[in-house]
């Protein structure tokens, strides 16, 4: 005999959307693991949950329609406490059985078990396991009371006089156990039963009565027009508008945005995909603007050219499915007109003003109570990026003295012209009629506007760019001009929120200081730039003057928490903890760390590595222990022929590894000191560093610390042992 199936719905006024999928996963969760618990599912039960905009239900196969009984053994107390000399209970003992609901006869049949210290009392016991009514009631109350809910209501119910708290007040419950209706079990004021509600214009039947717990989805689909099911939805929309922009034709396809697909899914029962459109001449209009219009304000999704191109035609994910489509295409059609009109109205408005005439107004704008204005912000970032292109351009130019020329002068000019200019600029767009309208198009309208005021394309990309990376896996600023304005942007949030201590916690990070720090990470790493972050943090922390009160403290703070943020990037592009350690603690250059890490990686897989990198680690604790030692060696000391054997496979050994290390090739130099293995070997087993007489033991650290220098310019081999 098959064990029925069971089913829970709360059928409810519409819940908020984007809270649904976790609302209906959490409901179907809780139930599922209270029974469980209880022990009235079986291995093979399984779970599935539903979620529509009226209703959260769970489907749960296999449970029992009681749960066996269960052996409980009670820890009571120790003997000496619970019986006498004699073996007779004292009154603790009793009172103590009394309340677990036994007597005297109990105590022959206790049990004595040693915890290690003293003997100890326990009473064995059948717990008789629970009834299926009392457990789904016990279950449901946990799932109601469990719920991940936004913002509670408080409504009343139907008796005038008692009131209850729920995310929207619930207006039905079904609780069903194969056929059975489990007609006890109650919740919000309302008793279960076998009948909910449908679509609101479209079921053929109303109520739905479901003759079984396994007819739920398949009744409420064809008798009450819902698909009942959040993922079957959810995949049901994405096939419609797929299918749609075929038939557009074009190559035209809807835009990807999962959280409006999410949210769209959450507003209808039975999807009806149809196409829609607007007037062409609204195109000539920012996308951007036109995009976030119509997906913010109306949920619709715009269709996209093949070449990432808007089209003036739009999918409209409707609730109902009447014969005649063109009331509800011409009804959005109508209601999207006035949105798009006024972001032409805005962007016409906002560009009968230049960027550089909105400067001013940003001293009107607080940016922290703290911190001052958008305006000394905006100082501070020109003050931050000027230090970041100078370095940048000081680093490049030793690398390249040809750009000391009067032509690589003219190059450095224009750059810090634009890296200024954009600087400048950047926060301007904040006092613009779109982006106070729309604030997600910060950045992105500033360089619209730019290109608007003919400023040069690296500074209106910059401004576009100075945001960048906003959210993990966005691309970087394209131009250095960019790059360098983003960094200054990041860096000044970083060190004046660090500065003010303003840190973030575990569960709170109000200004994204983790973003901003891993977006910094990226760039320096990503784009190679040739940058010391301390000496560019301490310059951003010049520029706020006497803002910080303990700058250097929070410089170091800041510092260490964007080195976290490295460690894990480094862990995130598939490289081990410890060659990550090995990287960051030997200070190579941030753009230079990828190669370096591949380097690591090759070193490691080779026969020698572990004892080099125990060796190494030897090295670093006999010479922390020395103090200060000095890289030189006397070869006429050295009296050891293992010491004699190591300096001179060094002499051989060390100047090929440097060169390569010169030229780039870290994986070189590092494959090329593993020829040291075997006399670094025998150096340990024959020498005694610290010898007696001063100037040999001096002599043989500083061989030590010539090869430990040797050995960690392209990462601390020490930290792979």
């Amino acid at each position: 005999m098959t064990t029925p199936n069971l089913l829970v719905e709360l059928f409810v006024e519409e819940l908020p959307p984007k809270a649904l999928q976790k609302l209906g996963d959490a409901f179907a969760g809780v139930m599922f693991e209270q029974l469980k618990a209880q022990g009235l599912t079986s291995p093979g039960s399984r779970l599935t949950a539903y979620a529509s905009p009226r209703r959260l239900a769970a489907h749960i196969t296999e449970v029992l329609p009681q749960a066996a009984d269960k052996a409980v053994s009670q820890k009571l107390m120790p003997v000496t406490v619970g019986l006498t000399a004699d073996g007779k209970a004292t009154p603790a003992l009793l009172k103590k059985l009394n309340a677990l609901g036994a007597d005297e006869s109990a105590v022959a049949t206790l049990d004595r078990q040693n915890d290690g210290k003293a003997d100890i009392l326990f009473y064995n016991s059948t717990a008789k396991g629970a009834q299926l009514t009392e457990g789904v009631q016990k279950a449901l109350d946990e799932a109601i009371a469990k719920l991940p809910i936004p913002k509670v209501m408080r409504y009343q119910l139907q008796d005038g006089w008692s009131s209850v708290n729920f995310v929207r007040p619930a207006h039905g419950l079904v609780a069903m156990h194969g056929t059975e209706v489990l007609l006890s079990v109650n919740a919000l004021g309302l008793m279960a039963g076998n009948s909910t509600h449908g679509h609101r214009f479209e079921a053929s039947v109303d109520p739905v009565v479901f003759a079984s717990a396994d007819d739920y989805a398949k009744q409420l689909r064809e008798q009450g027009a819902v698909i009942a099911s959040f993922t079957e939805r959810r995949d049901e929309i994405a096939r419609q508008l797929k299918a749609a922009a075929e038939r557009v034709g074009g190559g035209v396809k809807a835009i990807e945005d999962e959280a409006l697909l999410d949210e769209v899914t959450a507003l209808v029962e039975r999807p009806n995909v149809l196409v829609c459109q607007f007037e062409k001449e609204f195109l000539d209009v920012p996308q951007e603007c036109l995009i976030l219009t119509m997906k913010a304000n109306q949920k619709y999704f715009p269709l996209l050219s093949a070449e990432g191109k808007l089209t003036n035609q739009f999918l409209v994910v409707s609730n109902i499915s009447p014969a005649d489509a063109s009331a509800v295409t011409g009804g959005n059609e109508r209601v999207v007109r006035p949105r798009l009109a006024d972001a032409k109205f805005f962007f016409d408005q906002d560009r009968k003003k230049t960027l550089a005439s909105r400067v001013d107004l940003l001293s009107k704008v607080v940016y922290h109570n703290k911190l001052g204005t958008q305006g000394e912000r905006t100082q501070r970032v020109r003050d931050i990026a000027k230090a970041i292109a100078t370095q940048m351009f000081t680093a490049i130019v030793a690398e390249n003295p040809a750009l000391h020329s009067a032509e690589g002068e003219l190059a450095r000019d224009y750059l810090m012209d634009c890296v200024d200019n954009a600087a400048l600029l950047a926060k301007t767009d904040l006092v613009t009629d779109m982006v106070g309208e729309f604030p997600e198009l910060q950045g992105i309208m500033g360089g619209y506007y730019a290109a608007n005021d003919g400023l040069a394309v690296e500074v209106a990309h910059a401004i576009e760019d100075h945001y960048k990376p906003r959210f993990a896996g966005d691309e970087l600023p394209r131009e250095n001009v960019g790059v360098i304005v983003a960094l200054a942007d990041k860096l000044e949030t970083l060190v004046g929120m660090f500065g003010i201590g303003n840190l973030p916690t575990g569960d709170r990070d109000p200004f994204a200081l983790r973003r901003h720090a891993l977006g910094v990470v990226r760039m320096l790493i990503e784009k190679e730039l040739p940058l010391d972050l301390p000496s560019v943090v301490k310059a951003a922390s010049e520029s706020f003057g006497a803002l910080l009160p303990d700058a250097d403290k929070s410089n170091a703070q800041l510092l260490e928490f964007v080195h976290e943020r490295l460690a894990g990037y480094l862990r995130e592009q598939g490289y081990s903890a410890q060659e990550a350690d090995a990287v960051i603690a030997a200070n190579v250059p941030w753009g230079e760390m990828p190669k370096a890490l591949q380097a690591v990686r090759a070193f490691a897989e080779l026969p020698e590595a572990p004892a080099l990198a125990a060796a190494n680690k030897r090295i670093g604790n006999i010479l922390k222990k020395a103090g200060e030692v000095d890289a030189h060696v006397n070869p006429a000391m050295l009296q050891e022929p293992a010491e004699q054997a190591l300096y001179a496979a060094m002499q051989q050994t060390v100047p090929v590894a440097d060169e390569k290390f010169a030229n780039g090739d870290y994986t070189g130099s590092l494959q090329t000191l593993a020829a040291l293995r075997a006399p670094v070997d025998k150096f340990f087993d024959d020498v005694m560093v610290n010898a007696e007489e001063e100037a040999v033991r001096l002599n043989r650290q500083g061989l030590l610390k010539s090869l430990h220098v040797a050995m960690n310019r392209v990462a601390d081999l020490s930290r792979l042992a």
